[in-house]
């Protein structure tokens, strides 16, 4: 027997490796499903046409890191090694079965070197056009979210730096809102720390100290961070009873049929409502036609709220529970009077408008002298000059919209679809195409190889709704075929005399 397998293993044969790869194959669709020559296109610029030595084919490149994260392959060193013993992806790829593939050192100096981020961009945004020009993109309602990727970096390996403090990107439109709500209470207002200072013949009087200025600028200055000295462009990642680890977070958007439109990478410290600009400005920017933005409760903040009513698009977010103070008065007790811009507490005294703070809050104080005798003071504040405070955003009539929407049943229901659209996103990307952690070091080519496997994903998904569409319009034809023999052969059991052509 064992003579027998070695005399087979020996012998020579015919084979063609188009047979090989069966007809339903995921690469097969994929295939068909979009043109790979328009690569071509996109890395025009990236060769010379006339000097240097013959280059392995773009495209071939471009679907070997396809195959990579298509399977949830953790290297190109491993990827290459597949595709010279993977009969699929040979056919895929081009290459017959004595044919050399090539080196991973090839594929990784080209993605490191030669592909850049544009061009990383142009494939992604080249594969949703793909898509929507099938007619499968639904962005009527998009899905906002984060997950977060452990980075390459040992997590042991950190010091402690100051950094400086980003400015928000509304500062100045919030800066304006707080000034015209100072002086509409006779405030004077603030000055503008992010500028220059003004000549002494424009300098405008500020309300605030010298002492307090001067402590302020300097806590806004800096922030102490730890980084990691592996990857110093990841961030210390920290959440709930999650370990302490150096990671990167993918903001990510999905619409209705969980197609990907749109992803952002940050450090893992950066807060989703932070980094939300950026993604919402790309979504929007792409498909006008968004009219439903849906966000979990970290993104319910007063400035997400405003950006998207504003904008005359609904946000469909979930119920952020108050950070109060156990064992106090519940936060629903302290009633706002609009009508006297003033604040009613339980027992039922009036907090007046005291001032308009630099963070957008205005604060409502009580009277010290009633609340010194107050029998329910130890519920309410555990101030030494007995004065109870309370804040409420300048923009919080936003917040109170974005509430009114959640208890609309129409966004309710687009809530709760969010764990089937973003959430199934991310479940799939860590669990079927190896997203858990990154290999790469590097805010650029750990965005770069984010976005890849986000074009992969859309492309599988793409891939296959298009062959299902093009076996179902093929169905009617065979069943119909079938129903009329059945009905041929019932008749002649009837009638056997009659025969049909």
């Amino acid at each position: 027997m064992l003579e027998k397998n070695v005399q087979n293993r020996n012998q020579i044969e015919i084979i063609c490796i188009e047979d090989l790869v069966p007809q339903d194959h995921l690469l097969r669709k994929i295939e068909r499903a979009v043109d790979f020559k328009k690569i071509y296109e996109f890395v025009e610029e990236l060769y010379c046409a006339d000097n240097g030595r013959p280059s392995i084919d773009p495209v071939i490149l471009f679907k070997m890191v396809l195959i990579q994260h298509l399977y949830g392959i953790r290297s190109l060193r491993r990827v290459a090694d597949e595709v010279s013993l993977n009969i699929a992806y040979r056919w895929f790829l081009g290459y017959a079965i004595n044919e050399p593939t090539p080196h991973f050192s090839t594929l990784s100096y080209n993605f490191r070197h030669r592909f850049n981020e544009e061009t990383v961009d142009k494939i992604f945004n080249w594969i949703l056009d793909e898509i929507a020009n099938e007619g499968y993109l639904n962005p009527e309602a998009v899905f906002i979210d984060g997950t977060h990727i452990k980075a390459n970096a040992n997590k042991n390996k950190k010091i402690k730096e100051q950094v400086p403090v980003a400015a928000k990107r509304y500062a100045e439109e919030l800066l304006e809102e707080i000034n015209a709500d100072r002086e509409a209470h006779g405030k004077k207002p603030f000055d503008d720390d992010t500028k220059p200072p003004k000549s002494k013949n424009q300098q405008k009087k500020d309300n605030t100290s010298k002492k307090k200025m001067k402590r302020r600028k300097q806590e806004a200055k800096t922030k102490e961070v730890t980084k990691s000295t592996t990857d110093p462009e990841s961030g210390l990642f920290v959440k709930g009873d999650h370990k302490r680890q150096f990671a990167y977070e993918a903001h990510t958007a999905c619409e209705m049929n969980g197609y990907v439109v749109g992803v952002e990478v940050t450090p893992g410290n950066v807060h989703d409502s932070v980094a939300f600009d950026d993604v919402y400005d790309d979504v929007v920017e792409k498909y006008p036609e968004v009219k439903t933005v849906v966000l979990d409760a970290a993104y319910k903040t007063p400035h997400i709220c405003k950006k998207i009513i504003d904008d005359e698009r609904i946000i469909s977010t979930a119920y952020k529970r108050p950070m109060t103070k156990e064992g106090n008065h519940p936060w629903y007790t302290y009633v706002y009077d609009e009508h006297y811009d003033c604040v009613i507490c339980p027992e039922y005294k009036t907090l007046t408008y005291s001032t308009t703070n630099r963070d957008g809050y205005r604060e409502y104080k009580s009277d010290p002298k009633i609340c010194e005798h107050c029998p329910t003071r130890h519920l309410c504040t555990a101030s030494k000059d007995f004065t109870k405070t309370v804040t409420k955003h300048i923009w919080s009539d936003y917040v109170e919209l974005a509430e009114d929407f959640r208890h609309t049943p129409e966004y309710a229901e687009l809530y709760r679809l969010r764990k089937e659209k973003i959430e199934r996103v991310f479940a799939d990307a860590k669990e079927k195409h190896a997203m858990r952690y990154t290999p790469y070091r590097g805010l650029t080519a750990v965005k770069n190889w984010v976005r890849l496997k986000f074009a992969a994903m859309n492309l599988k998904k793409f891939a296959i709704h298009k062959d299902y569409d093009r076996k179902r319009e093929e169905a009617p034809t065979r069943n119909s075929n079938c129903f009329l023999f059945f009905a041929k052969s019932f008749f002649h059991m009837l009638k056997p005399e009659i025969r049909f052509a």
